[in-house]
């Protein structure tokens, strides 16, 4: 938050004195309709449109694992032979009736094939659900930020636009004496307009964000502000992973329900056998008689090589993927924890560049109004204290930033919180 001073002396120690009672993290604005806190947000996860649609996913791979162990269903047949013909059959004296059920037969590990197939593929399913469960948590703090982080740089571009006023009518009263040239004044007032249009930019910019932050998390009504400070908050220190990372064991999953397919390809080339029993009833004699048979097909023009080759081919796309996943995780997570030990060290330094930012433009105004420092010096100090500032809610932001990409990587929600 900008800090608001008069001309007169007395104005510039009490402005102090509210800087250091809402620095660093400048007092949030209050609003009557205020944003659940990251942490309620995130128990609402399995709420989320997203989450939904990767469980539900899950949910049908697991149930067709389910269905696959299924055996098939027999075959009921019904047959009457030797009736309405010539002679001896003449009528229906010499008809043969035969009522049979013929059931198919998965050997040389058909079925087997098909339900391991179908299980790892289940198994990729769910552990694509879990990543998408972090990914949209990482989505929710990136919202919930951006709408944070602009609700700040609304509230330091009305300050600024204030701060800018008050010079204004320094300078102008400086015009007036004759101690300034009337380009000043003018120049002035081009600083004010200009910290207007900023201001209006600034509102759009938070309006629409809190408008993706009311969508994302779903919430009855739309929100001016947020429950509890993100950009405030410094992630835990990372502990040492000994597991693949959560991208590298949907890679592995893959993979695995790729060779499985590879198998249930194999086994549809063999032929299909099923086993007929039925009982035949000889209608001129009034006799019964039990038949049984077996079908074999001929694999003579489908030998199912276009799907075998295809199968391999996923299999060798997947092989690809998993080797680039585990090259790509282990750099990834890498530059993540640099990147986030970086804006830390950007965060400290910025809250540094804003105290002695303020402490300039202090010194600027307090010798401007002493006549001792030109307008040019004061802009300038000005520009210095505003460009702090906004640097110091980006540093921020990148932190969280940097924290969303580690927790991804590491399957779990941004600054530990698991709901």
């Amino acid at each position: 938050m900008l800090i608001m001073l008069g001309r007169p002396r007395w104005t510039v120690g009490l402005a102090v004195v509210v800087l250091a009672m809402v620095s660093p993290a400048w007092a949030m604005q209050a609003a009557t309709d205020s944003a659940p806190t990251y942490e309620s947000l995130i128990e609402r996860l399995d709420a989320m449109p997203s989450t939904l649609e990767a469980q539900a996913l899950s949910d049908a791979a697991q149930a067709r694992a389910q269905q696959a162990a299924a055996l098939p269903n027999p075959t009921l047949s019904y047959d009457r032979e030797n009736f309405s013909g010539s002679g001896p059959y003449s009528g229906n004296r010499a008809a043969e009736n035969t009522l049979a059920v013929n059931q198919p037969l998965e050997l040389w590990g058909k079925r087997r094939a098909r339900v391991q197939a179908a299980q790892a593929e289940a198994l990729a399913a769910d552990l694509r659900a879990g990543q998408q469960r972090w990914w949209s948590a990482g989505q929710l703090a990136q919202v919930y930020s951006a709408a944070e982080a602009s609700e700040r740089r609304y509230a330091l571009a009305t300050e600024a636009l204030s701060l800018i006023e008050q010079d204004a009518q320094a300078v102008a009263a400086l015009v007036r004496e004759g101690r300034e040239a009337t380009l000043r004044s003018v120049q002035a007032q081009s600083e004010v307009e200009s910290a207007r249009a900023t201001l209006d930019e600034a509102r759009a910019i938070r309006d629409a964000a809190f408008a993706r932050l009311s969508a994302w998390a779903m919430l009855p009504t739309p929100v001016a502000t947020v429950g509890n400070s993100l950009l405030d908050r410094e992630p835990k220190a990372s502990l040492v992973q000994t597991n693949d990372p959560l991208s590298v064991q949907v890679a592995q999953a893959e993979l695995e329900a790729a060779s499985r397919l590879v198998t249930v390809e194999k086994r549809r080339a063999l032929p299909d056998v099923s086993a007929a029993v039925g009982l035949r009833r000889f209608e001129e004699t009034g006799d019964d008689a039990m038949t049984a048979g077996i079908t074999l097909t001929v694999p003579l023009f489908d030998r199912n090589r276009g799907g075998i080759r295809a199968a391999y081919a996923d299999q060798r796309a997947a092989e690809a993927r998993l080797t680039a996943q585990k090259q790509a995780a282990y750099a990834d997570r890498l530059a993540a924890q640099a990147t986030l030990e970086a804006s830390n060290s950007r965060t400290r330094a910025a809250d540094s560049g804003v105290a002695a930012a303020e402490e300039a433009y202090r010194l600027s105004r307090v010798g401007f109004d002493a006549g001792r420092i030109s307008q040019l010096e004061l802009r300038s100090s000005r520009a210095a204290l505003i460009a702090a500032r906004n640097a110091a809610v980006d540093a921020r932001q990148a932190r969280v930033m940097a924290e969303i990409d580690l927790a991804l990587l590491e399957g779990r929600a941004p600054f530990g919180e698991t709901p």
